[in-house]
């Protein structure tokens, strides 16, 4: 029988405020060293490959850095019909993002990567979230980018203490996906990955 070890240093290669509040939710300590990975897209590959691919490269990117540390990384894009939306590049891409949204289904995909520094092993998973958009106000779209929030945002818009709360007629699917996080499939997955790496 193995013996169990000390949990090792938690590291979320995020820069996002969001998935830190998450990651704090669920009582989690760590550390944040973002990843400078650029979030370009095959658009060969599925959404979900993306996803995956880039939250598994952030989190290799980084667990480099440490010799025994467990980095946590994760990637949002959003889905429109075959169009993939990631952040916007600048406000008038923003404000076509949200134009192309207006009074549409769209589906929110998050990935999350977790690696074990010490055994280099990686885990992946997805999580995907339909979002109904209401019909926007060409007047509230150019108020809200205006206001600069959208420019870190997947899609160009946050659904949590955010102005862009107010488009989303309908989420089917979890909630915490769209903020940026999905907390249960993270949660369930890490604590095997724990069990499995026989940490405590």
């Amino acid at each position: 029988m193995k013996r169990s070890l000390k949990t090792p240093q938690i590291v979320l290669a995020s820069r996002s405020p969001r998935r830190k509040i998450l990651l704090k939710q669920l009582g989690l300590k760590f550390s944040v060293r973002p990843s400078h990975i650029p979030e370009q897209f095959n658009f060969l590959r599925s959404p979900q490959d993306n996803a995956r691919r880039l939250a598994t490269a952030k989190a290799m990117e980084v667990s480099r850095k440490y010799s025994n540390a467990i980095i946590v990384s994760a990637d949002t894009i959003v889905v429109l019909g075959k169009r993939i939306l990631g952040k916007p590049s600048s406000k008038a891409d923003a404000v076509r993002m949200l134009r192309l949204l207006s009074g549409k289904e769209h589906m929110v995909i998050t990935a999350f990567a977790i690696v074990d520094c010490r055994s280099g092993t990686c885990v992946a998973g997805t999580e995907r979230t339909k979002v109904k958009f209401r019909k926007i106000d060409p007047k509230e779209i150019r108020s809200y980018v205006a206001s600069g929030s959208p420019m870190d945002k997947a899609g160009a818009y946050g659904i949590q203490d955010d102005y862009g709360a107010v488009f989303v007629e309908k989420v089917n699917g979890c909630f915490y996906n769209v903020v940026g996080f999905p907390l249960m499939k993270f949660h369930l997955t890490f604590a095997r990955f724990l069990k499995q790496h026989h940490y405590r």
